[in-house]
C-alpha cells in the first residue's frame, strides 16, 4: 500500500477545514442555505474518514502524523466555531445576548475537546458532546423566541460539564436499530428542509424536532433506566 493513499486519508480529514472556510464565507454573506450545505458536507466527511483510517491502519503506518489531533481541530471548527457564528447572526439574537451565546458555545466547546473523560465504556459521551452544528440548525429552522434560543444555549453549555450521557448514533449498541432509524430520519428531514430553502411545513419541523429530542435525549434515558 503506497503512503500516498495513507496521506490522502489525512487530506480527506483536513478537507473539513476548507468546508469550514466556505461555510464561514457563506455566513458572512448571510447565505444560510450554503452555510448549512457546507457544514453538512463536513459532517459527512467526519463520518467516513475515521472508519477509512481505521481500516487502512493509518495511525500505525503513519505514526508521525496524529489523525486524532487533526480530527479534533476540524471538529471544533465545524461543530462549534462556525455554528457559534450562525447562532449569533441567524437565530434571532442580537447585541450582547448574541455575543454572549456565541461565546458560551465557543468556550464550552473548546473545553470539552480537552476533556479526556468524554468517551465512556459504551462509546457514549460524558456531557453534551459539542454537537452545536445540529443544535444550531434546529434552532435556525424552528426560529423560536430569542429567550428560548438563549435558554437552550445555556442549558447545553452547562450540560457540557455534567456527567450526563449522550449517545454516539452509530457506536452505542443499546437501541442501535432505533437510533440509526431516527438518525436517518433526522438527516433526510434536514436535507429536505435545506433543499426547500427552509420553506417547509410544520410537519417537517416537528419531525426534525422529534428526531433531535431523541438523538440528544436518549442517552440520558438509558442512563436512568439502564445504568452501567
Amino acid at each position: 500500500m503506497g503512503q500516498s493513499l495513507l496521506y490522502a486519508v489525512h487530506l480527506l480529514t483536513a478537507s473539513g477545514a476548507a468546508l469550514a472556510v466556505l461555510a464561514a464565507i457563506a455566513v458572512a454573506g448571510l447565505d444560510w442555505r450554503a452555510a448549512f450545505i457546507w457544514l453538512g458536507l463536513a459532517l459527512i466527511v467526519d463520518g467516513i474518514d475515521g472508519p477509512i483510517a481505521r481500516r487502512l491502519r493509518v495511525r500505525e503506518r503513519l505514526p508521525d502524523w496524529d489523525g486524532g489531533t487533526l480530527d479534533f481541530v476540524i471538529d471544533y471548527t465545524t461543530y462549534v466555531f462556525v455554528p457559534a457564528i450562525i447562532l449569533a447572526l441567524g437565530c434571532g439574537l442580537s447585541g450582547y445576548p448574541a455575543a454572549l451565546a456565541a461565546t458560551m458555545v465557543a468556550v464550552s466547546g473548546a473545553i470539552y475537546f480537552a476533556d479526556t473523560r468524554m468517551k465512556q465504556d459504551d462509546d457514549s459521551f460524558r456531557g453534551f458532546p459539542a454537537g452545536w452544528n445540529m443544535i444550531v440548525f434546529v434552532l435556525f429552522v424552528l426560529a423560536p423566541h430569542p429567550a428560548v434560543v438563549m435558554a437552550v444555549t445555556i442549558a447545553l453549555a452547562v450540560l457540557t460539564f455534567l456527567p450526563v450521557r449522550f449517545i454516539h448514533p452509530v457506536r452505542v449498541e443499546r437501541w442501535r436499530p432505533l437510533t440509526l432509524a431516527v438518525s436517518a430520519l433526522w438527516f433526510v428531514t434536514a436535507i429536505w428542509i435545506v433543499a426547500a430553502n427552509f420553506d417547509v411545513s410544520p410537519v417537517l419541523q416537528g419531525l426534525l424536532l422529534a428526531a433531535s429530542l431523541y438523538i440528544f435525549g436518549v442517552g440520558a434515558v438509558q442512563q436512568i433506566f439502564q445504568p452501567r
